[in-house]
């Protein structure tokens, strides 16, 4: 009896999928829930699991081959497979003929087991992101150890275990060094010729969705940015005075992009047309704040949907973001997390930037960006002091948002930050 692997269904957004890597070739034995092969859509990559214990009987695609959902994917044919662990079965004993001389038993040596004492190790399982860093730099995954749920290996335990190894390994001499990168004058994956190497990949789907999507707000909406400063100076001082006893109470760090979240929902309840969106003709006004968190992850750029912020505590909303932060890294996002938004975040401080315009996130109507705190002298009640500023950035639709409302909403970020007992106050 045989069964056919399907690609799983699709989110109505996405229309197919790519076949990134078979993890089980033609021949292996599996068992049921056994990760056969990861699809790469333009949001997620997909774990396609064995349906049931057996053994690879086809491929029916390749790896690079674009698949739809429901398509079969590969054929298993059933087999009883041995629990994973298990030792080989012996053969019964049997009564010797004669019962050798002294001298011809073959003692078996110390260092070898004995042949009924082993067991065949167990494949680690890997998340996506930890398994093509695996395949890439060509590890044994076996001596990786993984911190995950049942020894699942993630990709920092990866990242972990090569900065391990590295420390642990001996120094080369300045001369070794010196033999060694002139012998490799083109780095690997590069071709041409030395001195002016280059390399040719084809883009990811979700690199390609993201160019897609960035040229369309482009071209799709009448975008423009405004911009304002924010003393961070109160911020940092609750952040101060409150972390350690925030950090105990609720399990987590209290960091800056709570205070931005809740801010942004006081503006955006200030200002509806900010949380709207464009249908054709029509505008569309949510009367529920679903904040889209931009993550850098091994991919690109991904955007995971805080739902309903406007009912988050803010030990809820640095969970949340937590979560997405390790879940981008592990590559294991869920469509639905990825899918809606009325608003969006992005905060280029991070990586240092002082200044930028953020392009919208379609359908929504804005984004803003966060940028680096940065101490500048300005002028407070006609003096001048060294005060830690953040500079504004408000990226609107112009077709639906006027400047007006587009600044009196960076404002009230504005305010609410420099003064955050207005959260509690509403005022």
């Amino acid at each position: 009896m045989s069964s056919e692997v399907r690609v799983p269904a699709l989110p109505e957004s996405v229309a197919d999928a790519t076949v990134l890597t078979w993890h089980k070739q033609r021949g292996e034995t599996v068992r049921k829930d056994d990760n056969l092969v990861d699809l790469e859509t333009d949001k997620v990559v997909l774990e396609v699991p064995a349906p049931i214990d057996g053994v690879i009987a086809e491929h029916k695609v390749a790896e690079g081959d674009v698949v739809e959902a429901d398509a079969v994917l590969a054929i298993i044919d059933a087999a009883e497979v041995a629990p994973s662990g298990a030792t080989a079965k012996t053969a019964p004993k049997t009564a010797p003929a004669s019962k050798p001389a002294k001298s011809d038993v073959q003692t078996p040596a110390a260092s070898e087991p004995h042949p009924t004492a082993t067991t065949k190790k167990a494949e680690p399982q890997l998340a996506p992101a930890a398994r093509r860093l695996v395949k890439e730099l060509g590890l044994d995954a076996s001596q990786i150890p993984g911190t995950g749920k049942a020894g699942r290996v993630h990709k920092s335990d990866v990242i972990s275990w090569l900065d391990q190894k590295e420390h642990d390994a001996p120094a080369l001499d300045p001369e070794a060094e010196a033999t060694m990168i002139a012998a490799d004058p083109v780095p690997p994956g590069l071709s041409g010729e030395a001195g002016r190497p280059e390399q040719r990949v084809p883009m990811t789907r979700l690199r390609a969705r993201i160019a897609e999507r960035l040229v369309e707000a482009q071209q799709h909406s009448a975008m423009l940015t405004t911009f304002n400063e924010v003393d961070m100076s109160a911020v940092l001082e609750l952040r101060t005075q409150y972390k350690e006893r925030f950090e105990q109470s609720h399990g987590v760090r209290l960091g800056f992009m709570s205070f931005f979240v809740k801010a942004s929902v006081e503006a955006l309840q200030r200002f509806p047309v900010v949380n709207a969106s464009v249908d054709d003709k029509d505008i569309v006004y949510h009367g529920y704040y679903d904040i889209g968190i931009a993550v850098s992850s091994p991919r690109g750029l991904v955007v995971p949907i805080l739902r309903n912020c406007d009912q988050l505590s803010m030990a809820d909303i640095e969970r949340g973001i937590g979560d997405f932060g390790h879940k981008a890294t592990e590559g294991s996002l869920s469509f639905e997390e990825l899918t809606g938004g009325t608003f969006s975040i992005t905060n280029g401080g991070i990586f240092g930037s002082l200044m930028s315009t953020p392009i919208l996130n379609p359908p929504q109507s804005a984004i803003l960006g966060m940028h680096k705190i940065q101490q500048r002298p300005i002028a407070v009640d006609g003096q001048v002091l060294i005060r830690p500023m953040m500079y504004l950035a408000l990226s609107y639709d112009h077709r639906i948002i006027d400047g007006r409302e587009a600044v009196q909403f960076l404002v009230t970020v504005k305010e609410t930050l420099e003064d955050p007992t207005r959260l509690l106050l509403r005022v």
